[in-house]
């Protein structure tokens, strides 16, 4: 396997996008260490296929302070990381009119989306360069999952599009940053997902879809992200780095 021996970290890994990730990289011989900030789901690590292949670890993305010691956990157990995909993220609690947002809003979703990842690929940037990356084709690899909400524009949670936005600068600043050293960053910005975040607005997104939101009419699954996410991991594209992937139907696409 592609990935057999190399370990991945999956920020959000035990639910929506992140668990299909996280199936992923486990079917490309990853070992898979999943952080999410709730206690251990019940036999989540059995359904990734035991401690073999599975941990989990909880932690916040936005507790900056926790990260260096979440890093050192991880590396203690499973003694290196080749991967980091910083997938945990929200959409605000509420949604709101540009005009009603709230500051409170707009930092909690900048903190989980945007500041923890950015500090996060930092601490594991760290890691990378300190361990023996020995004949492997780069030394790290580092995958960060926007949304289609980085470019397209909702009124009614500008914090979420900004977040998004940030994201995608921030893979392009630690692509420029971590080039020379052997790490390869990278963006997979998905569209409509069937997960819990996008549950409520079903009918409204069925609507979009029936009336042509994207070339291709129907909601994207978390195991599409999971294959493009486990297809930059295995470092088959060792020239090249700060690419965004499109994960979304092709709704990125202008059309007359």
């Amino acid at each position: 396997m592609a990935g057999m021996n190399r370990v991945a970290v999956v920020t959000g890994g035990s639910r929506g996008i992140g668990l299909g990730v996280s199936q992923s990289l486990i079917a490309q011989g990853f070992r898979v260490a999943v952080v999410a900030t709730r206690p251990e789901p019940e036999g989540l690590v059995e359904s990734l296929g035991g401690p073999e292949t599975a941990s989990y670890f909880q932690g916040r993305v936005d507790d900056v302070d926790s990260h260096a010691g979440l890093v050192a956990d991880i590396v203690d157990q499973h003694g290196r990381i080749d991967v980091l995909v910083n997938n945990a993220g929200v959409a605000p609690e509420e949604r709101r009119d540009l005009l009603e947002a709230t500051p409170e809003s707009y930092d909690r979703v900048m903190g989980i989306n945007l500041r923890g990842p950015y500090f996060l690929t930092q601490a594991v940037a760290r890691q990378m360069l300190e361990q023996d990356a020995g004949d492997l084709p780069v030394r790290g690899t580092i995958v960060n999952v926007s949304s289609i909400s980085a470019t397209t524009v909702s009124i009614n949670r500008g914090e979420y599009c900004l977040s998004k936005a940030g994201v995608s600068m921030a893979t392009r600043l630690w692509a420029a940053r971590l080039a020379p050293e052997g790490i390869l960053v990278y963006e997979v910005r998905p569209g409509v997902i069937a997960t819990d975040m996008t549950a409520g607005v079903q009918e409204r997104y069925d609507a979009l879809f029936a009336q042509g939101l994207a070339p291709m009419p129907r909601w994207g699954q978390p195991a599409d992200v999971g294959g493009a996410v486990a297809g930059l991991a295995t470092g088959q594209m060792p020239y090249s780095t700060g690419d965004v992937i499109h994960v979304d139907g092709g709704m990125h696409l202008p059309r007359l």
